[in-house]
This record gives structure tokens, sequence and C-alpha cells, in this order.
């Protein structure tokens, strides 16, 4: 079946400890006086656009966001989006892999998932000021090549992320000690869906990773989202099988096999259950 298009970080052959895994460039030279139009695909990699002028259009996930100064959009690997950039956008885009950034400290590991796990930060100019300094720095090492620069730029994302956190923190969020403990298990139990939900549908496969009971479990996505452990599973399964279904010309069998389900028929019912569309009605009538 046709697959969504996934890119990479392209390779540079006089980088060898970094080819692959990180890039950052500037807009305007990206831009080079044109706007730019991306379809929809998807990414291998972490994916941070900084704007401090910007204008355009970008959907991630289907959530549609209006491009502006001084916002920031973060995507993880595997998240879907289309994107346009107007002429006379400034900043910078960077990407890199968990291959290259991969702290060993729990807490830092923490800090990327909380900050990658919101798409889009909109700043006012003071409090972006401070943020865009430390990705031009990052611009200005990996330009320059110096002695220990990869060290160097490892140290200024740790700095970015902790910076990006305080900025982009919902004033709403859970904030006692239990509150935090419980949004560092939700977003575990998210990102372990996002790589198993294929295989393991079932709550005691990641009730068992966590080391948690599924009531327990239940009690934080309520606490945390107001949804059970089920409606979160079921919503990842339908986010996936609409970025195939709008993403690629693949068959609805294919699709169905693809997200772990050998009775096709009941893969389109529970679809349909959860959208009041059939899979080809959906994509008749979306894409």
């Amino acid at each position: 079946m046709d697959k969504i298009l996934i890119r990479h970080i392209p390779s540079a052959p006089k980088e060898p400890d970094s080819s692959g895994n990180f890039n950052i460039r500037d807009i305007e030279t990206l831009l080079s006086g044109k706007d730019m139009i991306q379809e929809l695909h998807r990414h291998s990699f972490f994916y941070m656009l900084v704007l401090e002028k910007g204008a355009g259009e970008h959907s991630i996930d289907f959530v549609p966001y209006t491009v502006s100064d001084y916002s920031i959009f973060f995507m993880r690997p595997g998240q879907i989006h289309r994107l346009m950039l107007k002429n006379g956008c400034r900043g910078f885009l960077m990407e890199f892999t968990n291959d290259f950034y991969t702290p060993l400290e729990k807490a830092a590991r923490q800090v990327l998932r909380k900050v990658s796990s919101k798409n889009f930060c909109p700043l006012d100019a003071d409090r972006f000021k401070k943020l865009y300094s430390t990705l031009s720095g990052i611009f200005e090492e990996y330009s320059s090549k110096q002695e220990r620069y990869l060290e160097a730029i490892h140290s200024s994302l740790s700095i970015l992320f902790i910076e990006l956190l305080r900025q982009s923190r919902d004033p709403k969020s859970l904030s006692n000690g239990s509150g935090k403990y419980q949004q560092e298990l939700l977003e575990e139990f998210q990102e372990l869906i996002a790589l198993h939900v294929s295989e393991h549908k079932q709550i005691a496969y990641y009730t068992e990773r966590l080391h948690l009971t599924i009531y327990q479990l239940n009690a934080i996505t309520k606490a945390t989202l107001d949804k059970t452990c089920s409606e979160i599973i079921n919503d990842h399964i339908i986010l996936e099988a609409r970025r195939h279904l709008l993403a690629t010309s693949g068959q609805v069998n294919q699709i169905a096999w693809q997200l772990g389900y050998e009775d096709v028929s009941y893969f389109i019912r529970f679809f349909k259950k959860h959208t009041g569309y059939s899979p080809e009605a959906f994509r008749n009538n979306f894409k």
C-alpha cells in the first residue's frame, strides 16, 4: 500500500558525527524569496519551527493553526502536517533525532516529552526574545563548527527546552506534586500508545509497562484528560487511521491491516462509530 511520505534529515558527508541526526536552517535562506508549500507528510525526527516573523498556515494532525509572529511549532516523530509559509518569514527550522539528543537524566527526558507534546506555542515579544537568543546561538555553533560544537549544541538544547517548558506551561494544568506525577505518567502512557498500539490495543499491556493497575491508570487519565484509558487508545487509533486515509491512497483493507486489524469489517464499524463516517466516506469528504 502507499505509505505516508516520511522525510528524514538529509545526510551531510562532511559531518560524520551528526550526519542525518541534526540540522538547523535559517528560514529566510530556506524561502529564497518565495512562498513555501509542503503537502501532507510526516518526519522521522523532532521538528521545531521558531518564527520571529511569520505568516501562513500550518496544520498538525489535522488541527489548523495560523502562522504568526513570535510563534513556535514543535512536532514529535510520526506526526503528520501540512505547511505553507509566506515569503518574508524570519526565524529558524531545527530538526534532530532521538539518536542526537537522548539525555540520560530522567528529568531531562521528561522536559523533552512535555515540550514536544504541545504543538503550538504563541509568545509575546519579550518572552520570545530569550528563547530566540538561545536558538540563534545554536545556529551559530552549527554554522561555524568550532571545536566540540556538538557538545555546545547539546548543552544549548537542554537550556532551550527548559526555557520553552517555562514559557509554554499551561497555568490551568495541575501544579502540585501529585498532579505532576500524574501528568508524567499520562505522557509516558501516550508515548507507549504511539509506539505499540498497532500490536497492542489492550489496556493490560500498558498498565504492565507502567507498573500500574487498570484502576490506577484510569484514575490518572480521568483526572488529567477526563477520559478513560480505552478512550485514549481509541483516539490514537482513529488519528492514525485518518492520517492514512487522507495522506495515502491505500485501500481500506490495507490500512486496517497496517493498524493491526485482521477483520476489515470490524475496523470499518469501529471507525464509523467514532467518526460518524465509513473510512471511504471520510476520505471522500475530507481529502
